[in-house]
């Protein structure tokens, strides 16, 4: 009897992809334009109007992206403008070297601070009792109490 049967991986059946629910994102994501970053810019919070934002991210180099640029969003666009706006947020884009510029000069602002408080720090120091300006955290484990060893 187990002469007449045929090995499970001769006889397998085909494979079927399944599918796998994944659950569409509130903001659609535009197909990337090379050399451009995109971003969503805040045009209505709570119902209100935030022009003074949506200026401030013009002036900062934030273009407004038209829907007819970009059909794979499936939306219609905004009915004056044409712009791809959803839920009071407008899709924008920026040049890449613009995008990089920015970060520059705030990761530069934040080093500065940072140098900033160092500085007031040590200047607070006092070689009787010395202040420790370490920045990095240390993990111990199993070693002392709580871990159940005599």
């Amino acid at each position: 009897m187990a002469e007449n049967r045929t090995p499970r991986d001769i006889t397998s059946r085909e494979k079927t992809a399944r599918y796998v629910y994944t659950p569409s994102s509130a903001l659609p994501d535009p197909t990337p334009e090379p050399g451009y970053v995109y971003r969503w810019v805040a045009t209505h919070v709570l119902g209100q109007s935030e022009p003074t934002n949506v200026s401030r991210k013009m002036r900062d180099g934030w273009e407004p992206v038209k829907a007819a640029d970009h059909p794979e969003l499936m939306i219609t666009g905004h009915a004056v403008t044409g712009n791809v706006e959803v839920g009071g947020l407008m899709l924008c884009k920026m040049p890449e070297e613009r995008m990089q510029a920015m970060a520059e000069y705030y990761e530069k602002q934040a080093s500065n601070q940072m140098e900033s408080v160092d500085n007031h720090l040590m200047r607070n120091n006092d070689p009787r009792m010395p202040l420790f300006a370490e920045r990095k955290s240390t993990i111990s484990r199993g070693s002392g109490f709580g871990t159940g060893s005599k």
